[in-house]
Order: structure tokens, then sequence, then C-alpha cells
């Protein structure tokens, strides 16, 4: 009988079958799968790369990366995705959180850091609840308000706001845009919608065919959801208060633009950390 195969066996087995199968992050997701079947961090597979695996770990290991070289996302086989240093749970009815979004986050941390006093704040097409909750956690003086058109998101994103400890100041609210908040007014609005344009969804990686249409297709031009939000948004937000979007690529002079045209005072442009202009922050004047 062979010697048994070790961890850094099946992480090579797993990485080449990964890599032949066109995943540029083979190694990775070898390593963050095996370390998942085992509910270890990625340093135990390193520290212990001599140990064998029980049957039962192989054949559930075997099972993940299956499915991976079936290229759906390592988010979706764990269950959980990191978003502002939190593990958001996801499944297939929402959006995986993005390091990008981590941006309009940020940037309204700020503004809300520099105005002070209690908020109240609007999410639209919550998701997974990535934006609310970390909004919620990270500014306790803040009251969040978050919509989805998906009963299941509003599932997954109430399940996050629990397991993190916002459930109780953040307020799901069911419907499309921001209609579900019935005229209220906010001091700040922000939103990450779907801006890929239709025609280009199927030219899309395998991986991100797999998440909901709904929360990527932005309409021919990518910007439908931008001519509901951006004026919109001015009515729903208060007098000194802010609105934040997410765009795509290349989107963020056409938003900027749409903003001036519906009347926002001061408009701004943030980029990503690849040098993108990734997010559109509007401001409403006092008067």
């Amino acid at each position: 009988m062979g010697k048994p195969l070790t961890l850094i066996d099946y992480i090579r087995l797993s990485t080449d079958f990964l890599a032949r199968r066109g995943i540029e992050s083979a190694r990775l997701d070898a390593e963050v799968l095996l370390a998942y079947v085992l509910q270890q961090d990625r340093v135990y597979l390193y520290v212990h790369f001599d140990q064998p695996l029980e049957p039962s770990e192989v054949d559930a290991y075997r099972e993940l990366i299956v499915q991976r070289g079936r290229r759906i996302p390592v988010a979706y086989l764990t269950g959980e995705k990191e978003f502002y240093s939190r593990a958001f749970r996801v499944e297939p009815g929402v959006l995986i959180p993005r390091p990008d979004t981590e941006i309009l986050v940020e940037r309204v941390v700020a503004w809300a850091h520099g105005r002070g006093g209690p908020l109240e704040i609007a999410d639209i097409g919550t998701g997974s609840g990535a934006i609310a909750v970390t909004l919620a956690l990270e500014l306790p003086q803040a009251a969040v308000w978050a919509t989805d058109v998906s009963d299941e998101a509003l599932r997954v994103a109430a399940g996050n706001a629990e397991r993190l400890g916002a459930s109780g100041r953040v307020h799901f609210l069911h419907g499309p845009w921001l209609e579900p908040l019935d005229g209220r007014q906010f001091d700040a609005v922000v939103a990450n919608p779907p801006y890929i344009p239709s025609a280009e969804l199927e030219r899309l990686a395998p991986e991100i065919r797999y998440e909901p249409r709904v929360a990527l297709d932005g309409g021919q031009d990518g910007l439908a959801a931008y001519r509901v939000l951006v004026p919109g948004a001015l009515k729903a937000v208060r007098p000194g208060g802010i609105a934040a979007v997410e765009v795509g690529d290349g989107q963020a002079e056409t938003v900027a633009q749409m903003a001036e045209r519906a009347g926002w005072q001061r408009v701004e442009t943030v980029k990503d950390h690849a040098g993108i202009d990734r997010v559109v922050v509007m401001e409403r004047g006092d008067g």
C-alpha cells in the first residue's frame, strides 16, 4: 500500500486540475477550499502540510474542487465572502461583495465622521447587505434602511445583520429602488446598482454569470439604474446630505453629468485602487 496523500499533495493535484480548466487563481482556490473543508485558516495548511486527510474530508474536498472546476464561484461554495474585514454570508441569489465597493463605504464613512450627530442612511438594492451592515457597524450614530426587490436577498442580508451584530439598526424593506422608502428623506443615500450593459453579460467570466442577472444587468448602455437613482435620490436626501453610487469603468463622467443635470449642487468622483473612477458622490446644498 502506497504512502497516503498529504495536504500539500491534495493542494498540488487540485491546483493542476483547476488550472487546466482555465482558472487563474487555481492555487489560491485550492487552498481556500481545503481550509474550508478542514475548518481552518490557510496558514494551517502549511504548518500541517504533511498531514493526511480523512476519507470524509477527501470526499468533501473532491466535490468542492469538481464544482469549482465548473466555474462556480468560491464564495458560493464556502458560503461567505470577506468585505470590510468581516465575513458576509452569500448565496447564489445575491451578488458577491467586491473589494471595489469598499471604496464607496470608505467615502460615506469619511463624510459621516466629518458631519457628526445622528444619521439616517438608505442603501438601495442591498443584496447581501454588505454596504448597509458595514455602515451600521462603522457608524454607531447611524440608523440604516436597506431596500431590495429580491426576497432572497433580503433574507440573506437580514441574516448577515443579525450574525454581525447590526440587526437592531438596519431596517429591511422589499421593493424596487427607492419606492419602499415612501417619500422619506435621509442624510445619505448609497447604492451599488447593476451597471453592466446587457450585451456584455455573455462575455463575462463564467463565474460572474453564476451571479443573479438582476444584480448585474444595467440595461442597454449599463446606465438604466442611474436614470432612476440619480434624480430620485435628490428627492430622498435632506439638504446638506449626499448620495454615493458605485459605477462601472468609464461610466463616472456620464453619471456625474447626469447628476449635475438633475440639480445636485456638488459632484465628485472617487478612484478605486486601480485608479479607475469607481464612485460618484453627489451633495445636495443646504438651501
